[in-house]
């Protein structure tokens, strides 16, 4: 049986957020596991609906999260990531389905966004593992 995934990518902070996806297909294949289903969004925030929407699919297993959240002037990035990871939760246990974070931040530069790339790969292989094992 081949996993399927779908994936859910921040288009804020694209550069990074690409090479993140890009990576993540790759790590996905690699695992044995398919991408299915790939949903842009604005911003890390925005991902709920998304991924509710991705949960509701029977044709999907799981869900992976993309996202670079970078600090700014203010604790915008903290409140950001905060809630989104918590909605991601809950989705999680209300949909029965892992939902893996693969959102780099809060309080991190660009440049250390730039090292973080590969949190793509740990959420891909997460969400495999998740499903393999439940």
């Amino acid at each position: 049986m081949t996993i399927r995934l779908g994936f859910v990518v921040a288009e804020f902070n694209r550069d990074l957020t690409y090479q993140m996806e890009l990576l993540g297909i790759e790590h996905a294949k690699f695992l044995g596991a398919e991408v299915t289903d790939t949903v842009l969004v604005p911003g890390v925030y925005d991902m709920p609906l998304a991924i509710k929407k991705l949960c509701e699919k029977d044709d999907i297993d799981a869900v992976v999260t993309i996202g670079s959240v970078i600090e700014g002037a203010t604790g915008h990035d903290e409140i950001v990531v905060q809630h989104a990871s918590r909605k991601i939760t809950d989705l999680s246990l209300e949909y029965n389905k892992p939902v893996t974070l693969g959102i780099a931040g809060p309080g991190m530069s660009r440049m250390e966004a730039h090292q973080r790339v590969d949190y793509a790969k740990r959420a891909v292989e997460a969400a495999v593992k998740l499903i393999r094992r439940l």
